[in-house]
């Protein structure tokens, strides 16, 4: 940080959908300020800093974390992936296609977490029954939706 003096500053290095990234990065920086204004990756959102809402929700070494309540030191070394990272080749995944077929967003802020959530279930349990998919999201709060579309968006992508 230019003309700024930085305590307790710390260089790490991240593979982010990825891509390497190394950077300079004060040891109470957030991972979702590190990757949204750092990276300049803002699919991931912030949405309650208190780990409540789950928008700001990235996989961290095959785990699903909040982003909001890990430090960006902490994940030093870890491989992540963001909401950025899932479209291939500029195309929908069947995932994200799901959502948008079944309306599973409205104004699109808890989206991002809501379809990282979403991956890493499918990731561990290709083909869940309902009540998985709704536990598997709990940790993700919609304000628009009432889940019913997303659950159906989950379903169909499961299917696929």
């Amino acid at each position: 940080m230019q003309g700024i003096e930085v305590w307790n500053a710390k260089t790490i290095a991240v593979e982010v959908n990825g891509e390497r990234y190394e950077r300079e990065v004060e040891a109470r920086r957030l991972l979702v300020h590190f990757l949204r204004d750092d990276l300049n990756l803002t699919g991931t959102h912030v949405g309650c800093d208190t780990g409540n809402c789950g928008a700001c929700s990235v996989i961290v070494d095959a785990k699903l974390v909040k982003s909001c309540m890990l430090l960006a030191v902490q994940a030093d070394g870890a491989r992540i992936e963001t909401v950025e990272g899932l479209a291939e080749d500029g195309e929908l995944t069947p995932l994200q296609q799901a959502f948008s077929d079944h309306h599973g967003l409205q104004c699109g802020y808890c989206t991002p977490g809501m379809l990282m959530s979403a991956k890493y279930l499918l990731a561990n349990n290709p083909e869940p029954t309902e009540a998985e998919i709704r536990k598997a999201i709990q940790g993700n709060i919609c304000r628009c939706t009432g889940y019913v579309n997303i659950v159906e968006a989950i379903k169909e992508a499961a299917r696929s």
